[in-house]
């Protein structure tokens, strides 16, 4: 977009919506009615699965925008991977205060100790797999990206513009054969220090120049070759889908025909899943993208969203109402009980299109159901269900069972299999730093977490509400060409500057004129070093020095100084749906040039994610504060289910109670959620009490005892944020400064192997 080199083929408890956070624990949803426990004040019920180890592997999957303008956000990127990685894999030591010790003191690696007096923050990750895809899909059907084009960036050689949902690790985008080692040559890396797979996987972290070779300069070189030589109708959400959840992936597509039809399967993507996607591990999807997502739909006639003929026009009411039943495109029939529009037709009766100018191919994916009367994408609730439903439907709307959440299958080793709680998607997309910013004069106090977002209004700021035709209250989100008028709603400034006030808003500069070529910026950045705009091919906004662009600089217009976004709404209205796992972070960075600072490039961002992920890993980070009884004990229940084959024991000198008869619904709710584990033994883990409940509470280290030597086995509840705090604050040291809060399970109190763990808490709740 915005006068681009053409596109290819161009010339509880808490709130009832809360989830309580365990170690490895996925949340499965809140029962449709309290658990019949004893306190008549229940007001919710939420039930979590823990497996029986914990989370000891993660399957992280960077979805990455490989089109124009993509470089220098993929740079970065890039330079963040240490962040993200050791973050993961190397934790740092924390003293009894919570606080972490100086650099000096940190461990090398993650099978070294901490010094005496000090313990991991969590239990470092030794088994990580790690993979990318692009955006590129091809034409869906339509003209628009053939799989394979020639690009001038790459002295007219020909560069791949449907990765089909593969696995990438190209080292060079203009150079297929030139790739980054993988592990055993399936597609991704393998971290793996205890040489626990089979072949062994990477041992060394490395260091992102590349001077020691590891995990950390293989994925950043990764990053780089994805390129920006790809598809221009970026396909974001349907390539990540593609690769994790379609049930039926296919092997051609054709729509010479008038519609589209698919045929075979693509069994090597398949293989690439299997290999790669675990069935009991955490997953976590990183989504790159500086543009909102084209996902066009591979069903009937919406293959001509990527064809660069003239589509028709829309009926009258689209301009007014695009949510208006009458709403429909001049090419087909009017809708049921609708007057056909004679506007749609010219005097000689034939349909009329739309104008070069109405219609430029290159955004063909904004607005659609009013300029076109058809809205050609998958809705973006697919993705929703994709990575939050154990069900999802085929193409021939047949429900099937959702790749990302098998079922257990006990006799085959699988126990204990991934549920949406985790499963997680952040995105690094088009929306202003500002709108997330717990602080938006001061990044480094964070990125607004999904619940903030919802509690303080950020979501209607940045998306809206799309099914009811109501815009984001941040004119810089809307997707238009005309320059949008208004205020920021978080900083004040006038959105409606031109180029006689040149970078007059702080957020994307100045509207400027488009020729209605391209969208206007939802954000944009300065960048580390300038680019030649005339000398680049990949450059085209500064090209010819009077465009009067935001990115360009002022006293030498052809060099462009500046990156930008697009507002990224699709991705934006998923991260929104997935509630509590979802993640939302800026493409557009704060600074990039101190790399000592918390708010340098995508660090922000990098930090929610990994903030989210270790609350799974480390244990429970509440939102809420629990009610406690005069003895100090919450409302909580907690049972663990074992397939024994009829030799079920609860045995109390091993933490474990038989479960009283008034938690019958909480069995029967377990085994409806699981029919196929056959569990047929479920015993409850006791809370702990007087002295065992305050050494629990206190004493940071990994198997407490009492004076006496005798170990400590059940759990109980810490909160930092309460005056004076319930427990030790370095038991919640890792969680975020609004969710310091758990629920700790200690001895044997933590689950047996191959079991599987109920948590169930309810009653009245403090915010």
């Amino acid at each position: 977009m915005n006068r681009r080199p053409l596109r290819p083929g161009l010339p509880g408890v808490f709130a009832a919506t809360s989830a309580i956070v365990l170690p490895g624990l996925a949340a499965i949803g809140c029962l449709d009615r309290p658990i019949d426990v004893v306190d008549p004040r229940i007001t919710s019920t939420i039930v979590e699965v823990v497996p029986h180890s914990g989370v000891d592997k993660i399957d992280l999957i960077l979805g990455i925008d490989n089109s124009a303008s993509m470089a220098d956000k993929q740079q970065m990127l890039a330079q963040a991977i240490p962040d993200l990685v050791e973050s993961l894999v190397n934790p740092p030591c924390i003293n009894e205060a919570g606080t972490p010790l100086p650099s000096a003191e940190q461990p090398k690696g993650p099978s070294d100790d901490c010094p005496t007096g000090s313990r991991r923050e969590f239990e470092p990750v030794l088994d990580i797999h790690i993979g990318i895809v692009s955006s590129s899909l091809g034409g869906h059907g339509g003209g628009h990206c053939p799989d394979l084009q020639t690009d001038p960036s790459c002295n007219d050689e020909k560069v791949s513009k449907n990765d089909r949902g593969h696995l990438l690790s190209r080292a060079d985008p203009c150079v297929a054969a030139e790739v980054v080692p993988t592990y055993a040559d399936k597609g991704f890396l393998a971290w793996d220090p205890k040489e626990q797979l089979s072949p062994p996987g990477e041992t060394n972290l490395g260091t992102l120049d590349g001077s020691e070779p590891g995990l950390v300069p293989a994925l950043a070189d990764m990053v780089r070759g994805t390129g920006q030589v790809g598809c221009g109708y970026e396909s974001q959400l349907e390539s990540i889908y593609r690769f994790l959840v379609d049930p039926e992936p296919y092997d051609t597509i054709d729509a010479s025909s008038g519609n589209v039809k698919v045929s075979g399967t693509d069994d090597a993507l398949l293989d690439q899943r299997k290999d790669f996607l675990r069935p009991d591990s955490l997953v976590a999807i990183l989504m790159l993208s500086d543009e909102n997502d084209c996902s066009i739909k591979e069903t009937g006639f919406n293959f001509v969203a990527s064809h660069t003929a003239a589509l028709p026009r829309p009926r009258a009411e689209c301009a007014i109402d695009p949510n208006d039943k009458c709403c429909s495109s001049c090419g087909l029939n009017p809708p049921a009980g609708c007057p056909v529009d004679p506007g749609c037709f010219d005097a000689k009766g034939d349909v009329m299109v739309l104008t070069q100018s109405e219609d430029p191919v290159d955004l063909r994916c904004f607005d659609q159901k009013r300029r076109f009367g058809v809205n050609f994408l998958y809705p973006t609730d697919r993705y929703v269900k994709a990575f939050s439903s154990p069900e999802i439907t085929t193409r021939s709307g047949e429900v099937v069972q959702n790749p990302l959440f098998p079922k257990a299958d006990p006799a085959g080793g699988v126990p204990v299999v991934r549920t949406p709680d985790l499963v997680f998607l952040a995105g690094i997309v088009g929306v202003p730093w500002q709108d997330i910013a717990r602080d938006p004069a001061d990044l480094t106090k964070g990125i607004k977490n999904a619940r903030e977002m919802g509690e303080d209004g950020t979501w209607d700021v940045i998306v809206g509400d799309p099914a009811k035709g109501i815009l984001p209250t941040d004119p810089l989100m809307h997707e238009s060409p005309d320059p949008r008028a208004g205020k920021h709603p978080i900083t004040g400034e006038q959105t409606d500057m031109d180029p006689s006030s040149p970078l007059g808003n702080s957020i994307n500069g100045h509207e400027y004129d488009t020729l209605g070529e391209d969208l206007q910026y939802a954000c944009i950045f300065k960048l580390p070093e300038a680019t030649d705009c005339p000398n680049d091919p990949k450059c085209a906004e500064c090209r010819d020095g009077t465009a009067g662009n935001p990115l360009c600089d002022p006293a030498t217009p052809t060099m462009r100084v500046r990156a930008k976004a697009y507002p990224g709404l699709r991705q934006l209205d998923v991260l929104r749906g997935l509630g509590d796992q979802g993640i939302v972070g800026s493409v557009c960075p704060k600074q990039v040039n101190d790399r000592t600072k918390a708010d340098y490039g995508y660090r922000p961002a990098i930090g929610a994610l990994v903030d989210r992920l270790k609350a799974k890993i480390g244990g429970p980070c509440l939102p809420r504060t629990l009610d406690r009884d005069d003895k100090g004990a919450v409302n909580c229940l907690l049972l663990e289910a074992r397939a024994t084959g009829g030799a079920c024991s609860c045995d109390p000198e091993h933490a474990r109670l038989p479960v009283d008869s008034k938690h019958a619904a909480a069995i029967d709710e377990a085994k409806a959620r699981s029919p196929e584990a056959g569990w047929d033994c479920f015993c409850q883990i006791p809370q702990l009490e007087k002295e065992e409940l305050s050494i629990c509470q206190n004493d940071v280290s990994d198997d407490p005892v009492t004076p006496a030597g005798e170990p400590v086995s059940g759990f109980c509840y810490v909160d930092a944020s309460t005056d004076p705090a319930i427990g030790n604050p370095a038991l919640v040291a890792r969680c975020a400064d609004a969710e310091r809060r758990t629920i700790r399970l200690v001895g044997e109190g933590e689950p047996s192997k191959g079991a599987t763990l109920f948590v169930t808490c309810s009653g009245d709740s403090s915010p």
